[in-house]
């Protein structure tokens, strides 16, 4: 009987040996097809590049770099044809005839029992496959220090791989808090292991002005710098002229050119926002000749305090943050940006904001009165297009194109080459494509990355809430819109409410997991219930790199309304079918002894000071506990 039974584990033991590896790349390629077996990078391993492509050869120098950490051992990088003499090379080939399959970005990656095969047509697209080999690595292999007694495996497999849109991108606000030019880096870093192609730099607002104009300097010896609050952004205390302003920072056009190069070296590109006609206070402060309103001379770089007064009309400002349409010395001073800016940037864009323009200071100038009467101008909307018109203008003669958030369209008469970023829904986008515009889609009811994740309980106060599966259900491309005309879209992280970078990492991902997966796969292979487990993967990952991630998927949402007889009734809502929800509401700690959540409408007990409920998957707690108070649950419900 013992033999037989060793005889059934050997078999199971074989087949298991046998079985196909799993594949948990983000974002998820657009054909895999799995093999047998494992290929082992070892001390004898190399990579071959083609001649002649210096920009290859360094982003593949760096991919080296970067395993040598976690293995212990540098794999070297060769010039010329194919190495196939030792098992464990890496080859990478550009076709001399392009696959129009693969495009700028696809590759072709083949890995077999001997060896790794990377074809592509541009060096962006085997730039990507060596993206795809770390994520099939053991997790192990991001690490930065050496990771021993494992071996540097990669299963068998065959995958064709290609970006549904060209324009991949993350927005990243360093105005509201400056981060370091390192710190920038490393974002840039984050983003393409997921492979994102473009940073979008916003630069300037009423908090700082973080860009070095060689030609007006006061724009960071003054904009460049505040008060320093913390605390709930949007309600701080005014700071007084007695405080000082040493909080904040800004770029040398040295720190940008490196950043831009660093970037490019990883097939980047970097879009730099100006953020005008609104969101100009850091401007303003350090040149009050630029605003329409007397008194300007006083402002001062905003710390946080209230400036606007948002109502459910829209907005009104209670100091004038706005650049003077009717000014002709903002026009220079604005060529005298771009000029600069379109100097250290190569990209073929520049973001001129556009955005929360109040125009209820423009109402009372006599300066926008003239020009209003001089260009037969009915409105406000059609004074900021007159703006934005001048803008492109300067944008153009500096051999740039111009894009600017949805508001450009308001007014009419939009510059048609100018290009719309939409972010109040999705509506701008198609107005904006209809009449023939390129959109990039980035609207704040899937992609702002900055509002909650969970539930408002137990989340820094933003907005609202965005959860990742909402994330990942965006489509850029609405129905009866040309696809042609949107470029793609982007993930935004605007940061009032992010002092640092390890908060930075907690709001960023895994939404922008999701983020990406939409922009890179095929439409049709986007699955959340096969999406999770490589999330999760990747958390295995960051645990190595220490680094923050939110575990808001795990976490339920409470809603609370109020019954026939007044009562108030609890339910959650999940992101996972497969979690548990204990909950308790006599004050203690509840675990998987307590109740469950069945589905059904709980009654709150009318003597209930709290509700304590956590998450639990296959026994063990996943979810974090939240708490609402019975005062929190009556407001919920509508109760007084």
């Amino acid at each position: 009987m013992k033999k037989i039974f060793l005889l059934f584990s050997l078999c199971l033991s074989l087949h298991g040996f046998g079985q196909q590896p799993v594949i948990q790349v983000i974002p998820e390629p657009a054909e895999i097809r799995t093999g047998e077996g494992f290929l082992v990078l070892n001390p004898s391993s190399s990579i071959s590049v083609p001649d002649g492509n210096p920009a290859l050869a360094k982003a593949v120098e760096n991919f080296a770099l970067q395993l040598s950490g976690a293995t212990g051992f540098r794999i070297p990088v060769r010039s010329g044809g194919a190495n196939t003499r030792n098992v464990g090379n890496i080859n990478i080939e550009l076709n001399k005839s392009a696959d129009a399959t693969l495009g700028n970005e696809g590759y072709k990656l083949s890995v077999t029992n001997a060896g790794v095969n990377i074809t592509a047509n541009k060096p962006a697209g085997a730039f990507y496959a060596l993206q795809t080999i770390l994520q099939l690595l053991p997790k192990e292999a991001v690490s930065k220090t050496q990771v021993k007694d494992i071996e540097w495996k990669i299963p068998v497999v065959e995958i064709t791989d290609y970006p549904r849109f060209g324009w991949r991108g993350l927005m990243f606000d360093v105005s509201r808090h400056f981060f370091t030019k390192q710190e920038v880096k490393d974002f840039i870093d984050d983003m393409v292991r997921y492979k994102y192609n473009l940073l979008h730099w916003h630069l300037t607002d009423d908090e700082g002005w973080r860009i070095e104009i060689k030609s007006l300097p006061k724009l960071t010896e003054v904009g460049a710098w505040n008060v320093k609050r913390t605390g709930h952004f949007g309600n701080f205390v005014p700071p007084t002229d007695a405080e000082p302003r040493n909080y904040g920072g800004f770029y040398t056009q040295d720190d940008i050119k490196e950043v831009v190069q660093y970037a490019a070296d990883r097939f980047v590109n970097i879009l730099p926002e100006v953020d005008i006609p609104g969101h100009s206070l850091a401007a303003i402060a350090s040149y009050p000749d630029l605003s329409c309103t007397p008194g300007a001379d006083k402002y001062r770089v905003r710390s946080g305090e209230k400036i606007m007064d948002w109502h459910a009309n829209g907005f009104t400002a209670l100091i004038d943050n706005t650049l003077c349409p009717a000014n002709e010395k903002v026009y220079v001073f604005l060529d005298k940006v771009f000029t600069e800016v379109a100097q250290i940037f190569p990209f073929e864009y520049i973001h001129m904001g556009g955005d929360e323009c109040a125009k209820n200071f423009w109402e009372k100038s006599p300066q926008v009165k003239a020009l209003m009467q001089k260009e037969k101008l009915k409105d406000m909307h059609e004074v900021q297009a007159y703006f934005v018109k001048r803008v492109s203008k300067i944008i153009t003669s500096k051999g740039k194109k111009m894009i600017g958030w949805d508001e450009i369209l308001e007014g009419g008469d939009l510059p048609k080459s100018a290009t719309v970023m939409s972010w109040r829904g999705m509506k701008g986008g198609i107005e904006a494509a209809k009449m023939g515009h390129d959109v990039v889609m980035t609207p704040t009811t899937f992609v702002y990355l900055d509002y909650m994740q969970t539930d408002p309980a137990i989340e820094p106060p933003v907005y609202a809430t965005l959860r990742l599966k909402t994330t990942y259900s965006f489509e850029p491309v609405p129905d009866g819109i040309d696809p042609k005309l949107i470029r793609g879209g982007q993930g935004n992280i605007w940061t009032e409410q992010i002092y640092n970078t390890r908060h930075l990492q907690y709001m960023v991902w895994p939404r922008a997991f999701a983020v990406a997966e939409v922009l890179w796969s095929p439409k049709s292979k986007r699955n959340f219930e096969s999406f999770v487990p490589r999330v999760e993967a990747q958390f295995a990952r960051y645990d190595l790199l220490n680094m923050k991630y939110s575990p808001a998927l795990y976490d339920p949402l409470v809603k609370v309304k109020k019954g026939s007889n007044n009562e108030m009734l609890v339910d959650f809502d999940r992101e996972l079918n497969n979690l548990d929800i204990y909950y308790s509401f006599d004050n203690s700690f509840p675990d998987k002894f307590y109740p469950k959540y069945d589905g059904t409408s709980i009654p709150v007990p009318v003597d209930a000071s709290n509700l304590k409920l956590i998450a639990y998957r296959d026994g063990k707690p996943v979810g974090r506990l939240i708490t609402l108070t019975s005062a929190e649950m009556r407001k919920r419900a509508g109760i007084k």
